[in-house]
């Protein structure tokens, strides 16, 4: 017997967290039952269970994929307002895949999809401190004093943010905008946006180019690829906490 979130997880359906979420909906059922305790286990091999009315199946394989999301798509399954996802950038695949972590609406830049729920638990977990680095194309030229203020971490929401990896890229005369590479290793809404709002330089372009050892500067915008094994393999050692992202080059 497993806990119920771990079981529609493993099978692909979503994340722990976005599966927890479907069982206070009353959107999961055990053998007929609706299931609203998260608390409550089920057994995938003998148990009818169903999401919405359709049987869930434990996976039979999984799937990694890698997609180099362009700005103007919602980085989720299905939208409310009718808005493109990521998803319609992936048809043709069969399984069940589902996005890890956010990348917002007026970003891009990589974003993994998978049905290995535990794997995605784990890449999006805080304490995990997986690295996402971004390129930030900011309004304005942030000075010494901004850069560290970023990198010990700012107040958003209410919260102070996890200190971060910052650093100015070089800066033409007289310029009015500037590119920050920024590294974070925790998952909050809009974060990067709102750190860089907080001290007064607020972005212009954003693009994520790393997700803790996986990066691919040649994968065009909207496209997307299978991860390779030794990817994989990468990805959970960092998931795990033994992993250090490389140094964006330029």
């Amino acid at each position: 017997m497993e806990r119920l979130q771990k079981i529609l997880s493993q099978a692909g359906v979503a994340s722990r967290r976005a599966s927890e979420q479907l069982m206070l909906e009353g959107r999961v059922q055990v053998n007929g039952a609706t299931v609203r305790e998260l608390g409550s286990k089920a057994d995938p091999a003998r148990d009818d269970i169903r999401v919405d009315g359709r049987r869930v199946k434990v996976v039979e394989q999984h799937r990694y994929l890698l997609l180099n999301k362009p700005r103007g798509y919602v980085t989720t399954r299905s939208d409310p307002q009718r808005r493109q996802t990521v998803v319609d950038l992936i048809r043709g695949v069969r399984e069940y895949v589902y996005p890890v972590g956010r990348l917002d609406y007026e970003s891009e830049g990589l974003l993994l999809l998978t049905n290995d729920g535990e794997l995605a638990a784990r890449l999006t977990h805080p304490s995990h401190g997986v690295a996402r680095i971004y390129q930030a194309r900011v309004l304005g030229v942030p000075d010494e004093h901004d850069l560290q203020r970023l990198s010990r971490g700012v107040a958003i929401d209410g919260r102070r943010t996890e200190p971060a990896d910052v650093r100015l890229l070089p800066v033409r005369r007289g310029a009015e905008e500037a590119t920050l590479v920024v590294t974070i290793r925790e998952g909050r809404n809009r974060q990067v946006r709102k750190m860089c709002e907080a001290i007064g330089h607020p972005i212009a372009h954003l693009r994520r180019v790393a997700i803790g050892p996986i990066r691919d500067p040649k994968l065009k915008l909207g496209a997307w690829r299978e991860l390779r094994p030794d990817e994989i393999a990468a990805l959970r050692k960092a998931a795990q906490g033994g992993s250090t992202p490389q140094r964006v080059r330029h």
